[in-house]
């Protein structure tokens, strides 16, 4: 090895280094503002998402704007457990269930996402300011907005929109 190998080295070894750091940093940045990766576990997004199903979902979108009618949502249930759910209504708006047809504001919602499985009614609610009412695709196996144990959703729960599928690869795009 001659003398001009043996400088480029160190320069290398230091280039090498430098694009790791700079690469670990930008994916950092990109996790924790940018976009995330989830696994749906669970079948209350029936037929939309599947148990096992794993998406890509958009952390900044909510930071500059407002979660809208029909988005599918990441949230924060606990401090250890996310959901996955669409949005059904927010902030004013009232929410019934009569004859397994969701209406808001007095309005039978289009739903062609839903499972077809028989879910029960749910008496006229007003979703309070800055929260909104969630729920899951699969209607009758779905933990959601209609129950105590979840409730109105603070606007400080949403974590993000689900953008993306990536896995399976059968199912590989965006998710509506």
């Amino acid at each position: 090895m001659d003398r001009d190998e043996e400088k480029k080295s160190p320069s290398e070894l230091r280039e090498w280094i430098q694009s790791i750091v700079i690469a670990v940093v930008l994916a950092f940045v990109i996790k924790m503002f940018l976009f995330d990766f989830v696994m749906v576990q669970g079948s209350s997004m029936y037929p939309t998402l599947e148990n096992g199903d794993r998406l890509i979902i958009n952390k900044i979108e909510y930071k500059i704007g407002d979660p809208d009618y029909g988005d599918i949502i990441i949230l924060n249930y606990s401090s250890s457990v996310e959901y996955v759910k669409r949005v059904i209504g927010k902030g004013g708006d009232t929410i019934a269930i009569r004859d397994q047809v969701v209406y808001r504001n007095g309005e039978a919602l289009q739903e062609d996402y839903i499972n077809t499985e028989p879910y029960e009614d749910f008496e006229e609610v007003t979703v309070p300011e800055g929260k909104y009412f969630v729920m899951g695709d699969n209607r009758a196996n779905s933990s959601d907005s209609r129950y105590t144990s979840l409730g109105f959703v603070d606007r400080d729960a949403v974590v993000g929109h689900v953008i993306f599928r990536f896995w399976p690869l059968d199912d590989f795009g965006t998710v509506e």
